[in-house]
């Protein structure tokens, strides 16, 4: 017998050699339907293979992002074996998981292409071969054996990623007539996957390498259900709808130029008015939380990054270093912004009573990325984060670490992002080499996070591996209106750097002390949350956000004049806006300014100028009657603080 434990901590006896499933029926029968893949001791593992030793078990169903990865993973060795189908001698290069769906990198035959037309056919025979309900077969082999097999079948991508396995760790998966080298896990049986549709063909250089041979990478998702592949795709046509890209150019917020550089925004008048208040409103939240604003240099001296670590993490990858007419004077491009913030601490001599000093910037940073990753908004080259450092006492870390998630709930709220779970990224433990700084400051930090994130009652998820290369951090994964993931806000414990800076203060024992950092950004960064709010609101900003608040709309140039007064009156209450004075009916006014989600449309005419009040409208709700000029401006202000209470 051996002993299972449970997530909750419960624990139960089962005969050697049980799998999943069968442990996932003793509990219920329903629930054995619902699996799909488990992890054992915190290796991901089929619902169908035998476990031999005592261990700690979690099942996961389809809902769970384990679940969708084994589905989904399961789902491109179907896709690869359809292809193989109807391209015979068809090479397969790496087939993974991505955030929705799989791809797999082929190389097609001599002769041989594939389009889109292609699809419904290469679709349909998925579909058949799933419904031969086919097991997954796991089968353990010797590096020779796989060398042998993929040696006969001609498929030299293979034979160079099993050339990089040791012997021992090798194993094949096999469904039906396909076999593929692959450490899984997978499905029970192909009968699982009830809908599937193929996305897009792209070019993808093997290895990511550009000087090797160019593959073609065929995208699909799949689904248990055709319900939820329906769903998908309307979710779908709606993000096209909501693309922060084509709303972006729409609304006048941002542009990009080749002519200044790819991935290298430029904010216009309307976007920088709402950038700014985006701006304006966590500097006075962090105002009141004791911070302090600061200013830093867009560049640095190399040594500086040398110094913090970033130099190595960062410095291939970034943009080539500027060389002054001095010898040997090299600056780069900041990557961070805490080197420099870690050098203001550094600028005097610090006392325990100093701390905690909270350091607060928007400042912005510069990383090479490669052209191909480059995405609007959300992947840039140039970005601003609404950066912080706090310096504070080893005691202080918990109730600083505390604040800031008071502060990026604040947020959250104001902005209705309120779908998100907090995730706690900690270390990978199996690979410390990727990391700086001891083992004891690290088992701190993790733990400073696990124990605020608990007090404060969130919901956490523990992701190994995810930690930044100086600390760990509690990442705020937000979902938007159309229930996609984002990572917004992120908080951070670091030991490190006030080492590599040897920062200090004067305790209360007049003895020298190294000072605690916190790094935060509730934002994330000012392009790629302005991009997620766009699309998370479809363009339709809170009001006290929104760069125009409403438009005039004179029924006829007679009216223009009036409209000016009116624009003067609602200038002096602080209410934004602008006149629609062009030559056209007031009908087609209206629907124009629909399109560009003014919240508020305010029709004057001969009516309106007698009584000297406005007819307005709200955005895609209609008609609110007529008003006066001042019941307009208390109403806008009202509303505007009912959303920032």
């Amino acid at each position: 017998m051996i002993k299972i434990k449970f997530p909750d901590q419960t624990e139960r006896e089962f005969s050697e050699g049980i799998n999943p499933i069968e442990i996932a029926k003793s509990l219920s029968n329903s629930l054995a339907k619902e699996i799909i893949v488990a992890t054992v001791d915190g290796n991901l593992w089929d619902s169908t293979r035998p476990i031999y030793t005592n261990c700690e078990i979690k099942l996961h169903k389809w809902d769970d992002t384990e679940g969708k990865h084994c589905f989904w993973h399961s789902s491109a060795h179907i896709m690869a074996e359809a292809l193989e189908y109807f391209y015979p001698g068809v090479k397969f290069g790496i087939g993974p998981t991505i955030e929705n769906g799989f791809y797999y990198d082929i190389d097609l035959p001599d002769g041989a292409t594939i389009s889109d037309s292609d699809f419904a056919k290469i679709e349909k025979k998925i579909l058949e071969i799933a419904q031969g309900k086919h097991d997954f077969a796991r089968k353990e082999v010797s590096k020779d054996e796989a060398i042998q097999y993929f040696q006969h079948k001609g498929d030299q991508y293979k034979l160079e990623l099993i050339d990089e396995l040791s012997d021992g760790t090798i194993t094949f998966y096999s469904q039906n007539s396909f076999t593929d080298l692959c450490r899984g896990p997978h499905l029970a049986d192909t009968s699982y996957i009830k809908a599937v549709k193929l996305m897009s063909i792209a070019g993808a250089f093997w290895r990511g390498d550009e000087k090797r041979k160019q593959l073609t990478r065929v995208y699909g998702i799949s689904f248990p259900k055709q319900k939820l592949l329906d769903e998908y795709l309307h979710m779908l046509e709606e993000a096209k709808k909501r693309d922060h890209r084509k709303l972006g150019k729409e609304l006048e917020l941002f542009m990009f130029s080749p002519k200044v550089g790819m991935g290298l925004p430029m904010w216009l008048p309307k976007g920088a008015m709402l950038r700014e208040r985006l701006e304006n409103f966590l500097k006075k939240v962090q105002k009141k939380y004791g911070y302090q604003q600061v200013i830093t240099p867009h560049i640095g001296m190399k040594d500086l990054y040398v110094t913090s670590g970033h130099y190595e993490k960062y410095g291939k990858d970034s943009f080539q270093p500027i060389f002054t007419p001095a010898e040997n004077e090299e600056f780069l491009l900041k990557p961070m912004n805490c080197p420099h913030h870690c050098e203001i601490y550094k600028s005097k001599p610090r006392s325990y009573k100093d701390l905690p000093l909270r350091l607060a910037e928007f400042g912005t940073v510069y990383r090479y990325e490669q052209s191909g990753e480059l995405h609007g908004l959300t992947r840039v080259r140039g970005f601003t984060q609404d950066d912080a450092h706090l310096f504070c006492t080893p005691d202080q870390i918990s109730e600083e670490f505390k604040k800031v998630i008071d502060i990026v709930l604040y947020i959250f709220k104001t902005l209705k992002f309120n779908d998100f779970t907090a995730q706690i990224s900690l270390r990978d433990p199996s690979d410390k080499k990727k990391y700086i700084g001891t083992d004891e400051n690290w088992e701190k930090a993790e733990q400073a996070i696990i124990d605020a994130a608990s007090e404060k009652g969130l919901t956490t998820k523990v992701e190994l591996g995810e930690a930044a290369f100086y600390g760990p951090k509690l990442d705020f994964m937000v979902k938007d209106a159309l229930g996609r993931k984002w990572q917004l806000g992120t908080i951070q414990v670091d030991y490190n750097l006030p080492e590599r800076f040897e920062l200090e203060y004067v305790g209360s024992d007049d003895r020298k002390h190294r000072p605690v950092m916190i790094h935060r950004a509730p934002f994330g960064s000012m392009e790629r949350f302005v991009a997620v709010l766009i699309e998370h609101t479809e363009g339709k900003f809170p009001l006290w956000l929104s760069p125009e608040q409403f438009v005039i709309l004179p029924i006829s140039e007679k009216y223009n004049e009036y409209a000016n007064q009116v624009l003067q009156m609602l200038d002096a209450y602080d209410v934004r806006g602008f006149i629609d004075d062009r030559n056209e009916k007031i009908g087609r006014k209206i629907r124009d300014n629909e399109m560009k989600k003014i919240p508020y449309l305010l029709v004057v005419g001969e009516k309106e100028l007698e009584n000297k009040t406005l007819s307005v409208r709200k955005q895609a709700e209609g008609d609110l009657g007529m008003q006066t000029i001042e019941e307009f401006a208390r109403f806008i202000n009202k509303e505007i603080e009912k959303e920032l209470e």
